[in-house]
């Protein structure tokens, strides 16, 4: 059995609860695997740096019901124990769409027990009347206890335990208003974790809340893994697809505090299909690895990084020459600023990039956030014209310039795709050459696998 960390809503401190558990059954020396609901990077990147073991998304918007099985069973593999984080409040899904894609549906595609994480601080016997609805609300799922967070006193406590008395769910955790670790953040959510000095003080206050605060008893049973879910079958089903394309090409993924945010299946599925990644830091190394064939620039923070991204001029120009050689390369959001002409920070700073795209990518207060349904307007390095992807963005940023006809009649660029937002006119988005993809959507190689192949057939082709 592996358990499921909800909330009633986003801000509840289901990741504090989330990480507390982690932090106590890692600094126990068990092997514990860990995934998250949803398109979230930097959750993750807190869970795999605490327990050792890669973090994946189960997002079945972006993959789809049969990947999300078949990725936590060959992601539990070997665990002693499991634990799934969700995402914002329990049902909570894609909007419009009936909770697809909540942690609620998750937990009953996997038949995973439940555990609602509630913000007390405002709130007395009402809490009961919460609690109540939430059950109520789908029988189906199944909510196995409670973790009590930001409770103000003893007194606070007896009323929140006499009022949730007659609904005879357990309170598994009782987490004090004092108690709570408050783990830096900034414009796209929580820093991440590598750039916290004191992170190993904070994990080890983590463990020492789990230990004080939760009822351990009642829930290693139930955070225990069960492989009897997890068949081979269900295990194998997706790798059987996975057959070698190309003669193992390299694929140079850039990999340090300016570009983080990659789902590890990609990497993964890319691996599994014959490809070589081999990580380098546009902040630090002076140049691209030796004899790559394609390049990789996921998202991430090159906006808090960009006077260091631009000081790093060998880098810079080494990725020019790599892409004026015509070696393909995918860019996402971060990777899409980098490769821009500039970035213009939140304190207006302007910082010269790689220069590839004609366009500068300018900080601002807005966030995009949201799925994507995304139409290729022609081949591209992933994708044939026509073909659909679903994607997700989350920036802050935005294009100076974004490819108009005056740009497609006078240049080889051509926009990626063609996105519908409800009943508005379709709305272009991406900038495309012959080997270069550059997208503010994230992609997941788990909802097209044909994405994946495309790009590896694409390196082999030249």
């Amino acid at each position: 059995m592996t358990l499921a960390i909800s909330g009633e809503k986003s801000g509840v401190g289901k990741t504090t609860v989330t990480l507390a558990l982690l932090s106590f059954l890692s600094y126990k020396g068990y092997r514990v695997h860990s995934f998250k609901v949803g398109p979230d990077y930097i959750d993750p990147m807190f869970h795999s740096a605490i327990t050792n073991y890669p973090c994946r998304n189960l997002d079945p918007v972006l993959t789809s019901n049969d990947y999300v099985r078949s990725c936590f069973a060959k992601g539990i593999l070997g665990a002693d124990y499991g634990l799934v984080e969700g995402v914002m409040g329990l049902f909570d899904g894609k909007a419009g769409d009936k909770g697809f894609g909540s942690t609620a549906h998750v937990a009953k595609l996997l038949g995973l027990p439940v555990i609602l994480t509630l913000d007390c601080s405002k709130v007395g016997a009402s809490v009961a009347a919460i609690v109540y609805g939430f059950r109520s609300f789908d029988p189906k799922v199944n909510i196995v206890g409670l973790v009590l967070n930001k409770v103000g006193s003893s007194r606070h406590l007896e009323i929140l335990q006499d009022a949730l008395a007659e609904l005879n769910v357990p309170i598994l955790g009782v987490i004090q208003r004092d108690d709570n670790i408050n783990i830096p953040s900034r414009h796209l959510g929580l820093i991440p974790f590598g750039e916290i000095s004191k992170i190993n003080t904070i994990v080890n206050e983590l463990a020492a809340i789990a230990q004080k605060c939760f009822d351990w008893e009642k829930l290693l049973p139930l955070l225990r893994v069960s492989y009897g879910d997890c068949s081979d079958t269900l295990r194998l089903s997706w790798k059987e697809k996975l057959i070698p394309v190309g003669n193992h090409p390299r694929i140079a993924v850039a990999y340090d505090a300016a570009f983080n945010f990659y789902y590890q299946d990609n990497l993964d599925i890319w691996e599994d299909l014959g490809a070589e990644i081999v990580k380098w830091s546009p902040l630090h190394d002076s140049g691209l690895p030796n004899d790559i064939d394609g390049m990789y620039f996921g998202g991430g923070f090159p906006e808090v990084f960009a006077s260091d991204l631009t000081a790093n001029q060998s880098a810079i120009k080494s990725v020019l020459a790599a892409v004026r050689k015509g070696i393909p390369t995918l860019a996402e959001c971060g990777g899409l600023m980098y490769l821009s002409e500039a970035i213009v920070d939140f304190e207006g700073g302007y910082w010269e990039m790689v220069g590839v795209l004609p366009t500068t990518a300018v900080m601002g207060k807005k966030l995009i956030l949201g799925y994507r349904h995304a139409i290729a307007m022609g081949d591209n390095l992933l994708l044939k014209g026509g073909d659909s992807l679903v994607g997700h963005e989350f920036h802050r940023s935005y294009l100076t310039n974004y490819i108009t006809k005056e740009i497609r009649d006078s240049s080889e660029f051509q926009p990626l795709f063609s996105i519908e937002e409800g009943k508005n006119t379709p709305s272009y988005e991406g900038w495309g050459l012959s080997n270069v993809y550059a997208s503010y959507i994230h992609f997941h190689f788990g909802g097209n696998l044909s994405m994946a192949k495309g790009f590896l057939t694409k390196i082999s082709s030249i």
